[in-house]
């Protein structure tokens, strides 16, 4: 397994970091992108990034501007979508020949999703969203998910049973409507962050371990 930084260029000449984690032969890349609250080295990123290249898919992780500065606010989307497609860009650089896919943590798989549906992302054959955030906490309602219609190409939402940023009554119906180019796939117990509490019998890393298989045979078909 291959683990390298790398440094991405934004336009206006500012940079910010990235991560390559890839296996010897990646038949994959997918471009990570983390949450509003933590960075590309949170550890659930670090364990995804490994678990996928273990199945044979390479991952570019990046910071967003404002993580990358440290400041405690989240970028405008308009600076987090240049972000993307500046991640996306070195990804096929990094990866040429392979078939490319982005999406991300929360924050980072919307803001993808946004920028997709904007203009698409050159050479993106999919998105995955790893807990899709289509409401804040405690305000349930589905108004950030009506950008996805635009979104032409395919779309895999892996969701947690129990994430407070999704109720899944809600989040089905968006994923129906966008059919059948979208796929939704749920994990008992899981809340936002695919923690399980002890009374479910499992364990986070099982949840991982079932996350990253899901995203792992999506992407195979899908490629």
């Amino acid at each position: 397994m291959n683990e390298r930084p790398v440094a991405i260029a934004l336009p206006g000449g500012e940079r910010v970091s990235g991560l390559v984690v890839a296996p010897a032969s990646p038949r994959a890349a997918y471009v990570l992108a983390h949450g509003a609250g933590a960075g590309m080295t949170h550890p659930f990123m670090a364990a995804a990034a490994r678990g996928l290249a273990e199945r044979g898919i390479a991952t570019l992780r990046f910071q967003f501007p404002a993580m990358e500065r440290g400041s405690k606010r989240v970028d405008t989307p308009k600076a987090a979508h240049a972000a993307v497609r500046a991640a996306v860009a070195q990804a096929a650089r990094e990866f040429p020949g392979v078939a490319l896919f982005a999406g991300g943590k929360s924050f980072g798989g919307r803001m993808t999703s946004q920028a997709q549906a904007e203009v698409p992302l050159p050479g993106v054959r999919g998105l995955a969203f790893l807990g899709f955030p289509l409401h804040p906490a405690g305000r349930p309602a589905s108004g950030r998910g009506e950008h996805l219609a635009a979104v032409r190409i395919p779309m895999l939402f892996l969701q947690g049973s129990r994430d407070d940023l999704a109720h899944l009554d809600l989040l089905e119906p968006v994923v129906r409507a966008l059919a059948p180019r979208a796929t939704l796939t749920a994990f008992a117990d899981a809340d936002h962050s695919f923690h399980v509490p002890a009374r479910s019998g499992r364990k986070d890393a099982q949840v991982l371990a079932e996350v990253l298989d899901a995203l792992a045979g999506w992407i195979e078909a899908n490629r």
